[in-house]
């Protein structure tokens, strides 16, 4: 989590350091631009650039050997090396160890997660005496806010080393079979949340049974999952692994926060980003991860400034680096279980009670819940869920799609997206739709792909009816139905994907009393009378006050990305006008 206030850091080196600025920018003091990869990853700082940086922070040192941090260690933040050499490796859980890098002086340490103040994921020793400048998370994200060009070459460099993390392959080890739900269901939370892993799959690595026997494990105990620490974690839950990265968000249930969102996607982070770019403390929750249902969009294609389209994740995680970059405190995965409106007119703060017991405070929430996957009423559909059945499609299900048939039922823009991914995998996506085409749900340059993609074969005014197989060893046939003719078809399928909407994400808020449509979506504005009648509801504001509803979850949005991303923006507007009602209110009373 990030600190509780990053005011003392721009205080500290507000008076020595406006003149030393205005003197350098005068100069035109250059900043180091990357040439190549490895460089944009490892830059080498100038002494101008040395000097703009230690402002920020403060000086430490280590003797030859020390060593400076360990994975799960509390973030130390950015180390900016002035004297002496620093070895960085990064370990799994199994006594592997990979070299990184080795910084010099005008070198710096860190990778994205010092910007939130997640725990050190790799090992750093002082090969000779070290003596360098700390700059811990709160700080560093005041530099990178006060420095542009400084801090986008610091932000390109924390990318690159994160991606680079995740590509070499080291952090938690999971073993276990490929195939098994449990397993994959670890390996895909790891990766929306862009961790980085090692994998031992039984089936296919000659080595794994040799490791399982290091720890005594039997087939009851898999997946098995080895921490850096050296942990040994038996068949764990998500709660359990992230206890073991040290990962577990925490609340301070003495702070009001200026505003509290529920929900990590496109709307939720927008409205994280602008908020907090503008000076108000927010925390976001989320019981998932970054991105909503638009995280698990293969391509989008029609989002404005990215010609060649983007991944829901891609996008997401862009999103989510930047909410950190603005001192943004993520609460994931978290869950609300309620909402309690009853200390508004006392105290003017909504309470938000999560599943786990703890409560957020804020002056105001933005409910952007998005909503659930949509269920089609097949038999057995339950028993097939993680072994067979999915409600996404991303690299680790298209993996094991690779050269066979499969079935994809929706007809919306997420469905065709997915069609269009899996078809570059899989050997014949049958893409099933209760309509007779596509185009009343469909945007026309995604049915256009679909139709010039040989081995999509659509099938109209089709469901499907029956899975079979057995529930533990995963689904190997399915039956579907022309509702037309009423002819049936049996075809030996073991993955069906699922894209047939969503419904709102709503039920947490039935204790408040907010106003809802029929669907369950939640009105705003004019739609809305509040429960104060002398008070005039914002657009996108709830019948209770200081209650706002953005994306998907929202009555009349349009259920795009674009549009959430807008509506996430816009609420802050508001947000901010609810906030100086309240502080007026206060200043009167």
């Amino acid at each position: 989590m990030s600190e509780v206030d990053d005011a003392p850091c721009y205080a500290a080196c507000k008076d020595n350091f406006t003149a030393e600025r205005a003197a350098m920018e005068s100069a035109n003091a250059p900043i180091n631009h990357a040439l190549n990869n490895r460089q944009q990853m490892h830059p080498h700082l100038s002494d101008a650039d040395i000097a703009r940086i230690t402002p920020y922070g403060s000086e430490r040192t280590w003797r030859a050997g020390e060593t400076v941090v360990r994975p799960g260690d509390p973030a130390i933040g950015m180390l900016l090396v002035l004297e002496g050499r620093v070895r960085i490796m990064q370990p799994d859980g199994i006594g592997d160890s990979a070299l990184v890098t080795e910084h010099g002086p005008g070198n710096f340490s860190a990778d994205i997660g010092h910007l939130s103040g997640m725990p050190e994921m790799v090992d750093a020793v002082a090969v000779e005496d070290v003596r360098a400048i700390v700059v811990r998370p709160a700080c560093l994200r005041a530099l990178m806010v006060a420095e542009a060009m400084l801090g986008e070459m610091i932000m390109q460099a924390l990318l690159l080393r994160r991606a680079g993390l995740i590509q070499r392959g080291r952090g938690p080890t999971l073993i276990g079979h490929g195939s098994d739900p449990a397993l994959l269901d670890l390996q895909a939370f790891l990766r929306r949340q862009n961790y980085p892993y090692s994998l031992l799959d039984i089936d296919v690595d000659a080595g794994a049974a040799a490791t399982l026997g290091k720890f005594e494990a039997s087939p009851s105990d898999l997946p098995l999952v080895i921490c850096p620490n050296g942990s040994v974690l038996r068949r764990p839950d998500i709660k359990q692994v992230l206890g073991c990265l040290g990962l577990l968000p925490e609340i301070d249930a003495t702070l009001v926060y200026d505003v509290a969102i529920i929900g990590a996607g496109p709307a939720g982070l927008a409205a994280a980003v602008y908020a907090a770019s503008e000076g108000l403390r927010v925390i976001v929750l989320d019981a998932l991860s970054p991105g909503g249902q638009a995280g698990a969009s293969a391509r989008i294609e029609n989002y404005l400034g990215f010609p060649t389209g983007i991944s829901g994740q891609a996008l997401a995680g862009r999103a989510y680096v930047q909410a950190q970059k603005f001192g943004v405190e993520m609460l994931i995965p978290a869950q609300a279980q309620s909402l309690d409106c009853a200390a508004k007119a006392i105290k003017g703060e909504l309470h938000v009670k999560l599943t786990d017991g703890r409560t957020l405070r804020a002056k105001t929430v933005v409910v952007a819940s998005g909503a659930r996957y949509r269920r089609p009423e097949v038999p057995r559909l339950a028993e097939f869920e993680g072994r067979g059945v999915w409600y996404w499609a991303s690299a680790l299900e298209a993996k094991m799609c690779s050269q066979t048939e499969v079935v994809l039922v929706g007809g919306g823009n997420s469905a065709g997206q997915a069609a269009v991914f899996l078809s570059q995998h899989a050997a014949k996506v049958n893409m099933l739709v209760r309509g007779p085409s596509l185009a009343a749900s469909m945007s026309r340059y995604l049915i256009d792909r679909i139709d010039a993609t040989p081995n999509i074969e659509l099938l109209p005014q089709t469901e499907v009816v029956k899975l079979h197989g057995d529930g533990n060893a995963g689904l190997n046939a399915v039956t579907w139905r022309n509702r037309q003719r009423g002819t049936e078809h049996d075809a030996e399928v073991r993955n069906v994907f699922l894209f047939v909407g969503a419904d709102p994400e709503t039920a947490w808020l039935d204790s408040c009393g907010v106003a809802l449509d029929a669907h369950g979506f939640v009105r705003t504005g004019e739609s809305v009378t509040c429960k104060h009648s002398d008070y005039k509801p914002a657009p996108l504001e709830t019948n209770i006050p200081g209650l706002f509803a953005v994306g998907d979850v929202r009555s009349g949005s349009v259920k795009r990305v674009g549009g959430a991303i807008g509506e996430g923006a816009a609420a802050v507007a508001m947000i901010h006008q609810h906030l100086a009602a309240m502080e007026r209110a206060t200043a009167t009373a």
